[in-house]
């Protein structure tokens, strides 16, 4: 009588929660499954226990992707941080996300929220992947430096 109270009270909450309650399940919580599900099962009538390895394998499977994803994400972002912050000093010119073309010198990196934007002198804030170009005005110094000698 308890194996048809169990496994009723157990369809009865697999019904009652909602579908994104799997992605809050951890493999722990699904080893508890198991063991709950094996002690309560009939032992002339034993369930596929390969079935529940599988499950059991898909899930971590799952939860270390999730994971890996969550690193590579904040690789990305560090990177983006340190490519915009290697921008300061530099002109840029691009597109903001209102589609403005917007130019200047990058006097500082703002993070706002998961987004990178660069801070141009003449107020204008350019995400950095709006960024068409990037000249650093020491070199057009030193190339106008040389247009010029070689006029003289």
């Amino acid at each position: 009588m308890s194996q048809i109270a169990t496994n009723a009270s157990v369809e009865s909450a697999v019904r009652a929660a909602p579908v994104s309650r799997f992605s809050d399940m951890k493999s722990e919580d699904f080893i508890k499954i198991i063991f709950t599900e094996l002690t309560n099962q009939d032992p002339f009538q034993p369930n596929d226990s390969s079935a529940l390895l599988e499950q059991l394998n898909s899930i971590r499977s799952i939860e270390s992707d999730v994971q890996l994803t969550k690193q590579l994400q904040s690789i990305v972002f560090q990177n983006q941080l340190s490519s915009a912050s290697s921008m300061i000093g530099n002109s840029v010119q691009g597109l903001t996300d209102e589609g403005e073309r917007v130019g200047g010198q990058v006097i500082a990196v703002l993070r706002q929220g998961e987004s990178i934007s660069l801070q141009l002198d003449n107020g204008w804030s350019l995400p950095i992947d709006g960024v068409e170009s990037v000249v650093n005005p020491l070199a057009l110094q030193g190339l106008q430096g040389l247009s010029l000698g070689g006029a003289a």
